[in-house]
């Protein structure tokens, strides 16, 4: 099966820059996959989507998405993508069902008519179910003037799915909502990537939004620097442990020593830590004949391990500067 986006040394650089924001960076998305694109503020994220999105021009390099080229046929790309960026993008002197409606006409998915009564039955049940999943029922016809930050995020959510896009960039797609409403919409995805083969292009500071990623992709000053599954991830850079201790705190370390197991006592909690990579918690547990005082499985998650990443490529930079 062919990748849905394919990009080949894209590169941005800025009039007068000493660096590029975007530097020969290459991946491949396949079709349906949930895609985390992570990295620090400033790092390349934002103008890659802008770029794969026909908002900013490039500098050098290739992108295909969903078959079309991005230098020869940006319209093909347009009508076959969904983007929710971080920064509003709405008619604030039209309602919140016009804006919708205003978007479906120019994309051509649904006949325009200039009565929200006059569109298709399709569009309207299409547009309530929306409004449901995000919390908008019964407010599409307020004037935006009257939205918060949080409901024009949710109506830009709304909008984005109305053609039913084989692609949806979502650039930080939950910031400013309730978690009642986030939490709704990714069950919402969930549906969407199920049912409708949607794949998803995610970039977020939620980092538990990408713990269920396909892979994820790490960008940092403008260039790739892992690009793994989050398990793959999470293994290369943190340790999996058992967190013990025991009344008789010595004969468990003799005990865990005799078996062969790495014993140390970890920093944070000052318990015995025991590193279990190549085997489970329970095969180490049922082994050991010390009666237990506490018993913890420290599994790292995508956020501490996107933080030790971060941390090594700062601590990296500094040598090379010094």
């Amino acid at each position: 099966m062919e990748p849905i986006i394919k990009v080949e040394h894209l590169t941005k650089r800025y009039k007068n820059a000493a660096v590029a924001a975007v530097d020969d960076v290459s991946f491949e998305v396949e079709p349906g996959e949930l895609f985390a694109f992570l990295g620090p503020n400033g790092a390349g994220k934002t103008t890659t989507i802008s770029i794969l999105t026909t908002t900013l021009s490039k500098t050098s390099g290739h992108a295909e998405i969903a078959g079309h080229d991005l230098d020869t046929d940006a319209t093909g790309i347009r009508r076959n993508i969904g983007i929710i960026f971080q920064n509003p993008s709405v008619d604030q002197h039209l309602s919140a069902e016009e804006n919708i409606r205003l978007h479906v006409g120019l994309y051509g998915i649904y006949s325009y008519r200039p009565l929200y009564r006059l569109m298709s039955a399709e569009y309207r049940e299409r547009v309530e179910r929306l409004a449901s999943v995000v919390g908008l029922e019964g407010q599409l016809g307020s004037p935006l003037k009257n939205y918060s930050g949080g409901m024009k995020r949710k109506l830009e959510i709304v909008r984005s799915l109305m053609h039913k896009p084989r692609v949806l960039f979502l650039d930080e797609p939950t910031a400013g909502l309730d978690p009642v409403s986030r939490a709704s919409l990714w069950e919402y995805l969930r549906e969407v990537r199920q049912e409708e083969g949607t794949t998803v292009f995610l970039t977020t500071h939620y980092l538990d939004e990408a713990e269920d990623s396909d892979r994820v992709c790490v960008i940092d000053n403008g260039r790739i620097s892992r690009l793994e599954t989050p398990a793959e991830l999470k293994r290369q850079l943190l340790e999996r442990v058992v967190l013990l201790d025991a009344f008789d705190r010595e004969g468990l370390i003799a005990e865990l020593r005799r078996l062969g197991a790495q014993v140390g006592l970890d920093e944070d909690s000052g318990l015995v830590r025991v590193p279990f990579e190549g085997m489970t918690p329970q095969s180490l547990i049922a082994r050991i004949e010390t009666p237990l005082s506490v018993l913890r499985v420290s599994d790292p998650t995508l956020e501490e391990a996107y933080v030790a990443l971060l941390r090594e490529s700062y601590t990296e930079t500094q040598e090379v500067a010094a």
